[in-house]
């Protein structure tokens, strides 16, 4: 017995969308030619290595992969709740490990030709062929096979309920497979593709490629054969490196930019009633971290240590900094995610103190441990991490403050040496299967030193979430998951930092999507 899955109604989530700056972009909007009066100008800090989807896993690089390639599955603005048809819609089995998908009639790539099946498998297992490609874990355990012109079956090893909100990723954006072909695409890891792609797009999205410049802006143009439903009111658009939120600032305020991305809470605060602004939680936890092997921290090695800091924390008070968007991690799956937690901890000194005691807490200086040059959402880890140290001193709790580059940081972090550290996660695609390693004996987990056998129940619940065939069974696992994890968990989730999206008011439609973060061809004129 199979299930329509036309609209399904699975997990929630958000993209892992991580900053790199790079060099500042000119203030010549409109260079290049082009009717500047149909030119829509975006600043941003571009976090961007390619323009080839099959090599590409950043906000840039999604935000440029949208525009011009269209994949199998879409979401519907900034909801990422529910995905929905993109390019085919879909059915599954019951057992959630084979989904159909049927390509919607008449609908053709940039050059006219027609997407058919072919070009589906042919994009999606030259991702699988290559093993260095960034979003090549995508699509670990999917068989991908032609049925007929229009028909694509996927095959998984295990229950998948989220393959859906996998497809929707910009990464694996569908390729005119003859383009791409004759132009050194394989699907055996010989590809040698990406530098035609970084010239020219082979998609069938609302935008075309005119130049690539990695250091400096982006020019896409309206593709003239797109059939879509989300063809674009501007005929270019140009997208600006600008690293410095006070600069993009600055253009946006003085009419050089139409959309500023990188704004933080603070600034977006200075703004007018003449410029608008999409202020939302991000898909990003700001987290805690007690390690839990007694070689890295000792006797200290014990959730009810990472129970007394829980309940140390004044919450609305660390929000102050992160600004607006923000709100407070009610669990390590974010709210508004399936399964996510109503409510997050509320400030009690008696619980703490209580459970320090039986930590067998008694004086030691904890060292809190954090990147010190890599802000997220526009929340700085210093100031968080100086208002955390106050607060856990306030209640008996020494810490000593040990900040580090994020480069030299990180290699501790994954490495599992940090005994208390400052932070940050976020989901890879919209789905709360993202969070499920943060579970003992996980990639997370392990990062603490929290090994399976130390909790074998929250293991057990782990396992019960990621195998879950019903919609409704699966919201339940994940919902213990988070339940179960903020009761005997070695993690204190703090907060998710927003976003922040500052448009022009003759401007419609820039809003954040943590998948992609803007959709180009949604933004339009306000008249």
């Amino acid at each position: 017995m199979s299930s329509s899955f036309r609209t399904p109604l699975i997990a929630f989530g958000a993209v892992a969308l991580l900053a790199v700056t790079g060099c500042s972009g000119g203030n010549s909007a409109n260079g290049g030619g082009g009717d500047s009066a149909e030119s829509l100008v975006i600043d941003t800090a571009f976090s961007i290595e390619t323009a080839d989807p099959g090599h590409s896993y950043d906000p840039t690089g999604n935000m440029l992969a949208k525009a011009l390639y269209e994949t199998l599955v879409d979401f519907e603005g900034s909801d990422v709740s529910t995905p929905v048809p993109g390019l085919a819609s879909w059915e599954q089995n019951d057992d959630a490990t084979e989904f159909t998908f049927t390509l919607e009639d008449g609908r053709v790539f940039s050059d006219g030709s027609p997407i058919e099946a072919k070009d589906v498998v042919f994009s999606l297992q030259r991702i699988q062929g290559m093993v260095e490609a960034k979003p090549n874990f995508l699509l670990t355990g999917v068989t991908i096979e032609e049925v007929d012109d229009k028909t694509i079956l996927f095959t998984t090893e295990a229950p998948m309920l989220q393959l859906p909100a996998i497809l929707a990723n910009p990464a694996l954006g569908i390729l005119n497979s003859d383009v791409v072909i004759e132009n050194g695409g394989t699907t055996d890891g010989t590809d040698t593709a990406q530098a035609f792609l970084d010239s020219e797009s082979a998609g069938s999205g609302p935008f075309v490629l005119d130049t690539l410049d990695l250091s400096s802006q982006i020019v896409l143009s309206r593709s003239d054969e797109y059939n879509g439903d989300e063809e674009s009111a501007y005929g270019r658009v140009v997208i600006r490196n600008v690293t410095e939120s006070a600069t993009q600032l600055a253009n946006l305020k003085g009419g050089d930019t139409m959309v500023a991305l990188d704004l933080n809470g603070d600034q977006v605060a200075t703004l007018g009633d003449d410029v608008n602004v999409d202020s939302v939680a991000s898909a990003q936890t700001i987290f805690l971290l007690l390690n839990q092997s007694t070689e890295v921290a000792g006797d200290l090695a014990n959730v009810k240590l990472a129970e007394a800091i829980r309940y140390a924390i004044d919450y609305d008070s660390l929000l102050e900094l992160a600004g607006a968007g923000s709100v407070e991690a009610t669990g390590v799956i974010p709210p508004a995610f399936e399964g996510a937690l109503d409510a997050g901890v509320e400030q009690d000194l008696d619980r703490s103190a209580a459970a320090l005691a039986e930590a067998g807490y008694d004086g030691q200086t904890l060292k809190l441990q954090f990147p010190n040059d890599y802000p997220v959402g526009g929340v700085e880890f210093t100031p968080l991490a100086e208002r955390v140290q106050a607060q856990l001193e306030d209640a008996g709790i020494a810490v000593e403050l040990a900040p580090a580059p994020f480069a030299t940081e990180l290699d501790s972090y994954v490495n599992g040496t940090e005994g208390f550290g400052l932070w940050f996660w976020g989901p890879d695609y919209a789905d709360s299967a993202n969070f499920l390693p943060f579970a003992p004996g996980l990639k997370v987990g392990l990062r603490a030193g929290w090994v399976a056998e130390a909790n074998p129940e929250i293991a057990a619940l782990a396992a019960d979430a990621a195998q879950a065939t019903d919609t409704d069974e699966r919201t339940a696992a994940f919902t213990a998951f988070a339940e179960a994890m903020q009761a005997d968990g070695p993690f204190v989730p703090l907060i998710v930092p927003g976003r922040n999206i500052a448009s022009a008011g003759d401007v419609t439609g820039a809003v954040y999507n943590s998948v992609w973060e803007i959709d180009l061809a949604e933004i339009a004129p306000a008249s």
